[in-house]
């Protein structure tokens, strides 16, 4: 162990007991939750569903007081069915197509969670078609998707906001932000964003495809592929595919770890840096990665089994010896340190000394609000997130998990794939958003879209 994970583990212990402290509420006064800024039902948002698996679902339960799911699109029929009853009493109009959808005058919003791969796509497209949107992280798989994405929402002002719902958990990354930005951390200098590495599979082999999917729509805009299963110990568990859930294991699909939880954690980064006053981009990244296939000019050469790296360690270098470190392992969670202090936040915890302090120097009253932008809180963060759209929607503010910050952070993410993949050091221009004399590696910038599935700029 290094004399730095020895430093880091010891600084995780001696603050746990900080933890229980931290998990006490801590709500001050605030702007009316979205609650009380509803009072009838001709406030309600009509909300269009693309997507709807797990993700949708669970976002629709959260969602059910200011919402009415009128429309619902997913090429598998027997997920549209089951969510058609959970969302909408099996009141909604299914789609396969979901360009259908957003013809119609009457839906308000649209709610994009499929796989990854299918994230650009829509939404460029419903903004177009003057729908606000609610679209799951990440927005993209390539960084040249991120240009268009805030090209056409700047030309369009519509709402979107990105499903990187822990901007909104106020008693834990917000307030851990409110700390940052209340200069108790001084000039950060140092951030870690540990985030777990991806799973490897055995070879899967090609299946029949499932009756109620639409396998060739399911891929969109990927390379035509065959469809791949293979079932869990015993039959139990999701078992291996390329299709539903584990399409985050390939590259072709999604961008593994890195843009899973990192598109999480790192994002956390990327804010605390902001709110420090850090506004310069990075300049360069490297590292190690592993994966569990051979890769050749950047491209896995089995098709098999998932591809995606399974162990990494990065290091981000920003102006002024700033760095981020992006691992695998580790407890999971966001290390933010800077020339006072420093503190660590995750999902059940949030400790430090800075943290222990507060104590006796509480924040100011309106801290918490500062860096949430004033806008409206709800307890819980997947309904805050939600709370925090649909206020915008009605009020044309900019959400907590703009196109324009996530893209930002999601740079990073997709900066480290690319030097995963070619196994090099990246130098970055981020005024350009271009790779520094690398012409091979700038090729991982854009993706070519299948013929059939490219974008509709109208």
């Amino acid at each position: 162990m290094s004399a730095q994970q020895s430093n880091r583990r010891s600084f995780l212990k001696t603050t746990a007991v900080a933890g229980a402290a931290a998990s006490v509420p801590y709500f001050h006064s605030q702007p009316k939750t979205l609650a009380q800024e509803t009072k009838s039902k001709n406030d309600r948002v009509t909300m269009g569903v693309i997507g709807a698996g797990g993700m949708a679902n669970g976002n629709m339960r959260s969602a059910r007081d200011w919402v009415d799911v009128v429309a619902i699109c997913d090429v598998d029929r027997g997920r549209a069915e089951s969510s058609n009853r959970n969302m909408s009493g099996g009141k909604a109009k299914l789609y396969e197509d979901y360009r259908d959808m957003l013809s119609r005058d009457d839906i308000d919003a649209i709610h994009i969670a499929t796989p990854d791969h299918w994230h650009t796509k829509p939404l460029i497209e419903a903004m177009l078609a003057g729908k606000d949107v609610y679209c799951e992280k990440p927005l993209t798989l390539t960084i040249d998707e991120g240009k268009l994405i805030r090209k056409v929402q700047k030309d369009t002002d519509r709402v979107v906001q990105v499903g990187t719902q822990q901007r909104s958990t106020f008693n834990l990354f917000v307030k851990a932000m409110a700390i940052v930005a209340e200069g108790r951390l001084g000039k950060i200098h140092r951030l870690e964003a540990a985030i777990g590495g991806a799973p490897s599979s055995p070879s899967i082999p090609v299946a029949e495809v499932p009756k109620d999917l639409n396998w060739d729509r399911w891929l969109g805009p990927a390379p035509s592929v065959d469809y791949r299963f293979r079932p869990g110990p015993d039959g139990k568990g999701r078992g291996n595919t390329n299709c539903h859930y584990e399409f985050r294991w390939w590259y072709e699909y999604s961008g593994g770890k890195l843009t899973d939880w990192g598109a999480h954690h790192v994002d956390i980064c990327n804010w605390a840096l902001k709110v420090n006053g850090q506004t310069a981009g990075p300049v360069s990244i490297g590292g190690e990665a592993t994966h569990p296939v051979p890769f050749k000019d950047g491209y896995p050469t089995e098709n098999d089994r998932y591809n995606t790296a399974t162990a990494f360690q990065f290091k981000v270098a920003y102006p002024d010896d700033v760095e981020m470190i992006i691992r695998h392992d580790g407890r999971n969670g966001v290390l933010i340190e800077g020339e006072k202090g420093r503190i660590f936040v995750s999902r059940g915890t949030l400790v430090g000394k800075p943290v222990e302090d507060l104590a006796e120097n509480p924040l100011p009253e309106d801290a918490i609000s500062k860096v949430y932008k004033g806008l409206p809180m709800e307890r819980n963060e997947r309904a805050a997130h939600w709370a925090n759209f649909l206020h915008c929607v009605r009020t044309r503010q900019e959400p907590i998990s703009d196109v324009h910050s996530h893209m930002e952070m999601l740079n990073v993410c997709h900066l480290a794939g690319i030097s995963a993949r070619l196994g090099r050091d990246l130098k970055w221009d981020d005024q350009a958003e271009e790779i520094v004399g690398d012409a091979e590696a700038n090729n991982f910038l854009t993706r070519p879209y299948r013929s059939g599935y490219e974008i509709e700029m109208g």
